[in-house]
């Protein structure tokens, strides 16, 4: 029989993919020896099983019942017991953090008995009734679907009507009274009595806890964040502890290291006779943890040493959630921390120079996408600029938009292509289509534990929270500042690296990162000035992505078509280049002059002409890149797109025609252009003429350019330069096609060769794998290829069948909802379909050539998950835009150590 309760006992950390996150920590904590209270996990297996079944599995209850009485001994209280009651918490806990995705239930237990005997055994009746109006408000938001403004603003009423402004201002009788309305509210919405058996209570949670996988904000937050639909989540069931007993009682949540900086100290919120959601949700402002010394020394002493204890044991910065029940301190949660982007780079270093952990433990430590966040412009320091107000800050960058109150709003802004910052009170997980559409998040109340800065921090979304001079009314969409009133028209800019916010748009400049990558060390801490942070965080990324470039076996090119890309790769440490797409030099201008070469008749002078003219304008553009390559390989890959793209289009023509036939005006050109159109017009044209079909079609096309390319090299080797171009045929399909062209190259190569004396010979020509049957014949086509590069985004179009350029934006979201994707596959290779092509491509090329040199050209090769994919498969080189080869350095490095491909 499947095993579908742990008790906390039973567990440790290594077990997050059966007990989840939360669940497997609580163990662990636990084996330590912390102070946990008993509980139990029901696993991700529970969940799958009532996923599928839409039924709690038979044996769950049963096991539940053997958990709890196990935990009841230990307490030696009972579930609801009317004298001296057990509570729990029911708690959810995916393997991946999901903060705020899940929501939690407080103090089930508690019915209109078992409140009195909870009076009475604390000797506290007011905190026995804030207990239970807990209860039944968060149980019947989560676990009944109840719009949880309906108990917000019953509970904003009685303040009003009390002359109050915070909850703790409110005595026993009127949170008696506020049980009542609060039940009263639950039969209206509901038309049913609040639960009054305990175990009712307990087994609605754990089903509410199983439903609330698939809910809207935690598909949409594990769709941003990838993580997989079929996990599932565990359910925690904790024994209660209270800190909201009075006076020595709180709660708190804190990180062993500053999760914005990642510099140690005593970083975290404390609240003061509160139960642990109300840290979290920000609807109080909070204490710094340091308040705790003066507060509870005892428990602040005990609490620092804990700490202490868990980041030598997990070896990394950690997020712990605490709760002190009249001076008694207890653990409730820990994780590995969520940190910003610097805080990433700086924690990882720090932790080498302790010696906590390794150089390569530390790349496995940042991502990719990390140090992307870290390249994004910022706030321009000289630039005029009018501050409004100050927050804290929560989660660095620069963000500008205009405001948005809601989730309809910043969607409604994203979709019409407009920047906007979500500005709340303080946000909850229904504010998470906001987040995610929205440039930044700003909140008046919270702190960096709130669910705005963990939310914001986790997604790499800029944030300034408790702001307090900020009075925000999103019914009125307005928010008040002093004398001010801004609304939804207006633009704000929010700085998360120092909580300033200002009004209108703030110019932004490079980061330091972004300078120090395309100009060296030095200059990036000159950009980074005094600001000793700044100066950590750039020397933090020289360190690990140095270490990455030398750890790494994929040798990182870019895709560059000018020699202003070329230059920006090799500042941002290209080896070569991957992708020179020599179509873009064919447009503009020089179109005419395709135009004339297709409408004339083979072999004819007017055709030789146009060839002529174009041979020398592609040299010049080769002769600009090699000089800039110097050195470096250049793979030069010769004309790919379908012919239309160079010819008018045909209804246009057609349209003209017929106009200038009306008016007896017709151009001879222009009637014999529509024949051409008309003649070279296709249905789907990407599968069409193009490519090596074009070339060999058009004798001379590809000559010419291969001989510009030749051309190009020799004047610069006479010039003392180190040329080393490679030629590359697209959409081959057939060896026989590119036995064609390598014929012809290396003709043109040998005659060139002769004519201006150098050795031409280390021109290597190879193909381009766009085609799912080049990847099956590549054993054939090695025999004529000296390298192969996967173009996967076209790959990936002829794997699944359809024009991206044409779906795309049409259904793909549809797709990625119902689950048919989990993220676009031009955005990371589809490992088990166009992944398999590529791979079983490298085994057959290597089957024929040992050592042929594999490289990927599409886009994937900047993208993480994709880039540990081609290390695995053994390809030998990356090639990407230039802004993502820094990305792929350090994903190459972190492949090379064996490192997670997304998550820190």
């Amino acid at each position: 029989m499947v095993k579908y309760v742990y008790d906390f006992s039973e567990g440790d950390k290594s077990m997050k993919d059966l007990l989840g996150g939360k669940g497997a920590n609580l163990a662990e904590m636990t084996k330590l020896g912390l102070p946990v209270p008993p509980g139990f996990t029901i696993t991700t297996q529970a969940c799958r099983a009532y996923l599928k079944d839409s039924v709690v599995p038979e044996s769950l209850e049963t096991e539940v019942t053997t958990a709890l009485r196990r935990v009841e001994d230990l307490m030696g209280r009972r579930l609801g017991d009317p004298q001296n009651p057990l509570l729990v918490s029911v708690r959810s806990g995916a393997k991946f953090s999901m903060p705020g995705m899940m929501e939690t239930v407080l103090n089930i237990g508690l019915n209109d008995e078992s409140v009195k005997g909870l009076a009475e055994k604390s000797g506290n009746e007011r905190f026995a009734w804030d207990s239970y109006r807990r209860l039944i408000q968060m149980f019947g938001k989560t676990v009944l679907d109840i719009d949880g403004d309906l108990f917000a603003d019953a509970l904003e009423d009685l303040k009003k009507e009390r002359g109050v402004t915070g909850d703790t201002e409110l005595n026993a009788d009127d949170l008696r009274g506020l049980v009542e309305t609060f039940k009263k509210i639950v039969a209206k919405t509901k038309g049913m009595d609040f639960p009054q058996d305990p175990r009712t209570q307990m087994d609605m949670a754990i089903e509410a806890v199983f439903r609330s996988w698939n809910t809207d904000r935690a598909r949409i937050y594990r769709r941003r964040e990838r993580i997989p639909h079929d996990l599932g989540t565990a359910v925690n069931i904790c024994t209660m502890v209270f800190g909201n007993m009075g006076e020595g009682s709180g709660t708190g949540v804190c990180f062993t290291r500053d999760p914005s900086s990642g510099h140690s100290g005593v970083y975290g919120d404390y609240l003061e006779n509160a139960q642990g959601e109300d840290v979290v949700a920000g609807i109080r402002n909070t204490l710094a943890l340091a308040d705790l010394e003066r507060i509870d020394e005892k428990s602040y002493n005990e609490l620092r040493a804990i700490m202490r204890k868990l980041e030598t044991h997990y070896r990394d910065m950690c997020d712990i959630e605490f709760t002190i029940e009249q001076g008694k301190l207890w653990m409730l949660q820990t994780r590995v921390g969520k940190r910003t982007a610097a805080a990433a780079f700086r924690i990882a270093t720090q932790l080498v120079e302790e010696k906590l952990i390794t150089r390569n433990e530390a790349l496995d430590r940042v991502t990719g996408e990390q140090l992307t966040q870290l390249m994004f412009p910022q706030f321009d320091a000289e630039a005029d600029k009018e501050l409004v107000a100050k927050g804290m800050a929560a989660s660095p960058g620069a963000a500008v938009g205009k405001i948005a109150f809601d989730n309809a709003q910043a969607e409604a802004a994203a979709a019409a292509g407009v920047k906007c910052i979500l500005v709340r009170r303080e946000t909850n997980p229904d504010d998470l289509p906001g987040m995610v559409a929205a440039e930044g998040v700003l909140t008046a109340r919270g702190g960096k534990t709130s669910h705005a800065a963990v939310v914001a921090r986790g997604m790499g979304k800029t944030c300034v929270c408790g702001a307090e001079s900020l009075d925000i009314n999103a019914d009125a969409g307005t928010v008040k500042i002093g004398d001010r009133v801004l609304t939804a028209d207006d633009v704000i800019a929010i700085d998360g690296q120092t909580g300033e916010i200002f009004i209108g748009d703030v110019p932004v400049v490079d980061s330091p990162v972004t300078t120090y990558l395309a100009h060296g060390l030095a200059a990036g801490l000159e950009a980074a000035g005094d600001n000793e942070g700044t100066r950590e965080l750039v020397e933090s990324v020289d360190r690990l992505l140095t270490h990455a470039d030398k750890v790494r076996r994929l040798r990182v090119r870019a895709n560059a078509d000018t020699p202003e890309d070329s230059r920006r790769s090799i500042e941002f440490g290209a080896e070569g280049i991957g992708l020179c797409r020599t179509e873009h030099m064919f447009l503009g201008a020089r179109r005419p002059l395709v135009e004339r070469a297709i409408l004339s008749e083979a072999g004819s002078q007017e055709r030789r002409d146009a060839f002529d003219e174009l041979e020398k304008l592609q040299k010049q553009d080769f002769l600009q890149m090699l000089e800039v390559m110097d050195g470096k390989s250049m793979t030069v890959r010769l004309i790919d797109p379908p012919l239309h793209e160079f010819m008018p289009a045909l209804g246009d023509l057609e349209v003209k025609v017929a106009v200038d036939r009306v008016a007896g005006t017709v151009d001879p050109d222009d009637e014999k252009m529509l024949v051409a159109v008309r003649r070279f017009h296709e249905q789907n044209p990407m599968l069409g003429l193009r490519g090596v079909r074009l070339g060999i079609y058009l004798p001379g096309l590809f000559g010419l350019q291969m001989r510009a390319l030749c051309e190009a090299a020799a004047e610069l080797v006479s010039r003392g330069f180190d040329p080393r171009p490679e030629i590359m045929v697209p959409l081959v399909g057939s060896v026989r096609e590119l036995q064609l062209i390598r014929e012809e190259g290396e003709s043109i190569i040998a005659q060139v060769s002769a004519d201006r004396g150098v050795d031409l010979s280390k021109i290597t020509i190879g193909a381009m794998i766009e085609l799912p049957r080049a990847a099956m014949t590549a054993e054939d086509l090695a025999e004529e290829a000296d390298f192969f590069s996967f173009g996967t985004n076209d790959l990936t179009q002829t794997v699944w069948g359809f024009s991206r350029d044409d779906v795309e934006g049409v259904f793909f979201a549809d797709y990625i909802e119902a689950g048919i994707f989990g993220v676009s596959p031009f955005e990371s290779i589809d490992v088990h379909g166009v992944g398999t092509v590529v791979s079983e491509g490298v085994r057959r090329a290597r089957s024929t050539k040992p050592n042929i040199k594999l490289g990927v050209c599409g886009e994937h090769g900047g993208d993480p998950a994709s880039i540990h994919f081609f290390h695995e498969v053994g390809i030998d080189y990356v090639s990407c835009s230039p802004f993502r080869v820094p990305v792929a350095r350090l994903e190459a490095g972190r492949a090379a150590v064996g490192g997670g491909s997304t998550t820190a």
